[in-house]
């Protein structure tokens, strides 16, 4: 069985695959500082709920975009599971061109979304993933990474309206039925849900214009299905993209060596 573990700025989210189908997943928080000790103790308790025993974790894969979670994250697999897990990046098989200026650059999310939605629905193709940052990534036909774009995330706007604007209040996200509002909170929910929509969908043609054809687009990340609501643009939703993506590559690269407990190798 394979784990999959995709650090994220917001949440840390591991799963098991068992070779056919995904037997759990799991999120937490992500907090840097968080040891390995306390991640083996938390996922061995949701192991033990699923009833998946931990000696048959067998390769584990980390994609993630906080650099200073890897090391506990690492020794996790080390110190609890005995394997030395593959991490996403740019020097490793992914099975496509890589086409920016410095492929080292590109968060692993965004390379492992790339994957496994040229590998689910073809290409060319945008992914847009609504995460801490919403991101736009291009595929084309051939499955090439060939950039993006990447704006603030929704969360990260609302939270900079209420701490900029000292009368404007912290709102929730929902899709409002109006686009005008008649009051504070809803002129502010108008705002960012259609805003956010006009900025999708904006973004989807400008990309689509300059690379000069239709393009499928495959939304991933918690809102993902709130603003597809509002936009038609948004044709499939695939909330699991970024670990299959990590399913993928662990696939495509074999497990590196188990390396014994040494800082100056992490």
């Amino acid at each position: 069985m394979k784990l999959v573990i995709d650090a994220g700025n917001t949440n840390v989210v591991f799963a098991v695959h068992d070779g056919a189908a995904w037997r759990g997943i799991w999120r937490i928080a992500t907090d840097a500082q968080r040891t390995s000790d306390e991640y083996g103790v938390w996922l061995g308790f949701l192991l033990k709920r699923n009833d998946i025993a931990i000696e048959h974790l067998n390769r584990a894969v980390i994609g993630t975009v906080v650099p200073a979670a890897l090391y506990h994250l690492r020794h996790l697999c080390r110190d609890w599971i005995g394997v030395e897990p593959l991490i996403a990046s740019a020097e490793l098989d992914w099975g496509f061109a890589i086409k920016v200026d410095n492929p080292n650059e590109v968060g692993a999310d965004r390379l492992l979304n790339a994957l496994a939605a040229h590998q689910s629905y073809g290409g060319p193709l945008i992914v847009v993933d609504f995460g801490t940052a919403t991101t736009f990534d291009v595929v084309d036909r051939t499955g090439a990474y060939i950039g993006g774009a990447i704006a603030p995330g929704i969360n990260l706007s609302v939270e900079a309206l209420h701490q900029a604007a000292a009368r404007l209040p912290r709102i929730g996200i929902g899709r409002p039925q109006k686009v005008i509002g008649t009051s504070t909170i809803p002129a502010m929910r108008s705002g960012i849900y259609w805003g956010y929509v006009g900025l999708v969908e904006g973004l989807i043609a400008r990309i689509e214009a300059e690379f000069g054809e239709r393009m499928k687009t495959v939304a991933t990340g918690g809102l993902a299905p709130l603003i597809a609501e509002g936009s038609p643009r948004i044709e499939r939703i695939d909330p699991d993209l970024t670990l299959e993506g990590l399913r993928l590559l662990a696939l495509r690269n074999p497990a590196p060596p188990l390396r014994n407990r040494d800082p100056d190798n992490d």
